[in-house]
Formats: C-alpha cells, structure tokens, sequence
C-alpha cells in the first residue's frame, strides 16, 4: 500500500514578499532613516551642555578679564597757536592805516610714538565654574618708546606753545578692572602716577591716562616707559600705534592661534610654550602718527591689531557634537553588517531588534557627554565605546547563537569605534577615512551577495 503525502500547498504571496531581500533591505533602509531622531536629539543635548560651558566660560571672564586689547600709549597735547593779522583799513577821508592784531587759538594734538616696543608674558591659570574648567591669564607688559612732538611745533605761520600742563598720555584698554598691578608711568627720568579714565572718551572708551605736568620743551624726544599686570582670558591683543613697532609675546601655553591683521614675521611653538615676534611699520595702518582733534577728523584705533587667542585644543563638546555627525554612517554601517549576517545565515532579524541595536548606538554619544564632562574625553570614549560594543555583541549573541559571527561583529564594532576616534582626532583625514568605510562596506555587501542571481520568469 502506497502512501501518499498530502499535496503542498502553495506560499502566499504575502509571505513571499515578507522573504524578500528587495523589501528587507527597503524595511532596514528606512528604519536606519528612522534612527536619525535619536541621533538628532543627542546633538540637541551635545548643544545643550555646551551652551551651560560657554555661559560658564562668561561668567569667569566677567569676574576675571574678557579678551584683552591695549591701545597705547597717545600723547595729547594742548598748545596755543599764536599769529598777527595785518589788514590796511581806509577812513573816510581815504586815509589808509595798518592794523595788526593778535590771533590766539587753542588747539589738541593728537601724537602717536616714534617708537614703541611692547614685550608680555603671559601665564595661564585655570579657574573652575562647577564643573566646567575655564583658561584664564596673568600678563606682564612692558612698554617703552618715545615721542617727538617737533611737527606740533611747526607752523606755516605765526608760532605754537604747548601747554605742558595740560598735556596728558592715555591708554585704552578693554578691560580696566582686570588691572592687577601698575608700575609708574616714567616720562624721561621723571616718575609720574597714573589716573583712571583716558579723557578721550571716543578715540579710547575705557583705560587710564597721564598727567604730564613737566615740561618738555627742552628737546622735542620724549622716552617713556611703564609695566603692566593685568588678567584676561581668551585672547591679547596691541594696537601698532608706533611708526615702527616691536612686539615680543611669550608664554608657556603650547596651544597659540595668532590672530588679528598681521601674523608674526617669527614664530615658534615647542613643548615649552611660545615665543612670537611682529616687527609692523606704520604704512600698513589707515591713521595717521599726528592729527589735531579740533579738525574733527575721526579715526579708529582699534581698526588694526595683532595678537594672539590662548587657542585650546577642540573642546570635548566640539569632539562630541563631530562625532554626532558620523553617527548615521556608524548605524548605517551597523545594520550592513546585520543585513549581511541575515543573507549569509538566511536567518531573519525582528525589525524591533534592528531598532534596539540602534538605539544602542544613539545612546553611545549621551554616555560619551555625560562621562567626558568629569573623566576627560579619552577616558570617556573608552568606556561608552566599550559599554556600546559588548551591550551590542552580548545581544546579537543571544539573537544569532553564532559565536564566530558574534565574534566578527565585536571585531567590526570595535575597529569602527577606533576609526571614529582617529576621524576626531585627525580631521584632515576624515573624508580619506570617511570614503574607505564606504568602501570597505560595499566589498561587504559584494561578497556575501555574490550568490544571489535573479530567477528568469
């Protein structure tokens, strides 16, 4: 007796579409698409925090010092402009007469250094706002140079005198309140004190001047010189008020990002901090060395600087929020690798795990935030790296059963975990980088489609 086995019945076409590859790898497409909001709103929170960081940063420089920038020192001087006019007047019979008569005006000078040569040190300090760490500095300058006053002296007509006691030196600088200490002011070999307010409230809004109340009429060179110690944070800068200026800045921070019109002529960044050197004729700027005030001409001081910013390395929110920005091409990356496991096996992934897997990796940049702001970028990279990978491994492990697979993708996590730090650390490389992951993914994606073939109708 034959026994006969029950006809088979032919698969739905429903089920034969909930097998296909087109529609699985449309299904993993547009869930990677989806993991985009997590990702987004780790970016929010990376933006969040810094802003806290910045506010902070802020509230540091209000107490301590903002960016400094010293514009000085600007001689003014007073001085009394004498000539006769002489005019012949007619009476009424026409008799002509000569009469003369004194002309006085009061007139300012404005007059910026022959020479200046200004020389600061700066030494970083560290102040903490909670838990945010703010560069700060202390900066010793030194300035000298000297003034001739002989153009204010020369007239087309008539004769000038200065007003010694009224001339007076002013300095501008952003800050006045950072002014840790000042030494006197020494005019030739004379000591002078120092006084706050420039007196010249819209050529220098905010600084110090100094009473001349000598005379200097005995040569029109004037040497002075004056040390200053003074607290900023971000950056310093000089105007070059000099017909020729020198500036020659050091400091033992090894991070310097020149800034400002110029750049130095010399430069050098070693281990132990900086040196940098600006040798700046007084072509390159748009004012003059010498103009009078009462001829209502305006220039602007701050025009033109050189300068440095107290440069640091990118800050960890920086790092994050770039790293942030490679996230859908780690979770497009990752659900390559799933998808390959699923054709190679033949076995079929829950579009849910799919979903938990990226959420995994979503949730590596706010682990990666909320330890770097106590333990340091590194250390917190190495632990949200680490507690991603073996969260995925472990799970995949308990979904696949296969321990060489979940070996391989521990493997994979692992070196793309380590391209993306060198991605943050190397940015010049990222797009070299960047395009050898794709191509590394599709080589994937060749070899383990490389039996898939098409069934003729």
């Amino acid at each position: 007796m034959s026994e006969h086995l029950p006809p088979q019945l032919p698969k739905s076409a429903l089920y034969q579409l909930s097998q296909s590859l087109s529609l699985r790898t449309l299904i993993v497409i547009l869930l990677g698409l989806l993991m985009l909001i997590p990702l987004f709103f780790a970016e929010q929170a990376v933006k969040e925090r810094q802003t806290h960081y910045q506010n902070a940063l802020n509230s540091v420089a209000e107490r301590w010092g903002g960016k400094q920038t010293l514009i000085g020192p600007v001689l003014v001087v007073p001085y009394v402009e004498h000539f006769t006019s002489v005019d012949t007047i007619s009476d009424e019979n026409g008799e002509t007469r000569v009469v003369s008569k004194d002309i006085f005006n009061d007139r300012t000078a404005i007059l910026l250094p022959e020479s200046l040569e200004i020389r600061a040190n700066l030494n970083e300090e560290h102040r903490q706002q909670g838990i945010y760490d703010a560069l700060v500095y202390n900066a010793t300058i030194n300035l000298s140079g000297k003034f001739n006053h002989a153009q204010v002296l020369q007239s087309s007509e008539g004769e000038r005198r200065i007003l010694w006691n009224k001339a007076f030196i002013a300095l501008g600088l952003s800050d006045q309140r950072a002014i840790d200490t000042a030494s006197s002011f020494f005019w030739n070999d004379g000591r002078i004190d120092m006084q706050p307010g420039t007196r010249l409230s819209k050529l220098l809004p905010s600084g110090f001047h100094i009473p001349l109340s000598v005379n200097a009429d005995s040569t029109t060179s004037n040497e002075f010189k004056l040390t200053l110690n003074l607290r900023g944070s971000d950056g310093l800068f000089f105007a070059p008020l000099g017909q020729t200026t020198a500036i020659r800045m050091t400091s033992a921070w090894t991070h310097p990002n020149f800034q400002g019109d110029l750049l130095p002529n010399e430069h050098a960044v070693t281990e132990a901090g900086f040196n940098a050197a600006w040798d700046i004729p007084h072509l390159v700027r748009s004012y003059p060395q010498y103009w009078v005030l009462e001829d209502q001409q305006t220039y602007d001081l701050h025009s033109f600087s050189a300068g440095v910013n107290l440069h640091e390395p990118a800050s960890l929110y920086t790092l994050i929020e770039r790293a942030v920005q490679y996230g859908a091409l780690f979770i497009g990356m990752t659900f390559l690798v799933f998808l390959a496991f699923e054709i190679s096996l033949k076995q079929r992934l829950h579009v849910l795990q799919y979903g938990l897997v990226g959420v995994a990796l979503s949730l590596f940049y706010l682990i990666l935030l909320a330890a770097a702001e106590h333990i340091g970028f590194l250390y917190a990279y190495i632990a949200a790296s680490a507690t991603t990978i073996l969260c995925i491994t472990v799970y995949t492990g308990m979904v696949l059963r296969n321990g060489r697979r979940t070996f391989l993708l521990f493997l994979l996590l692992a070196l793309l975990y380590g391209l993306l730090y060198l991605l943050l650390q190397r940015e010049d490389y990222a797009l070299a980088i960047g395009v050898g992951l794709l191509l590394f993914a599709t080589m994937i994606m060749m070899y383990v489609t490389r039996h898939l073939l098409s069934t003729p109708k």
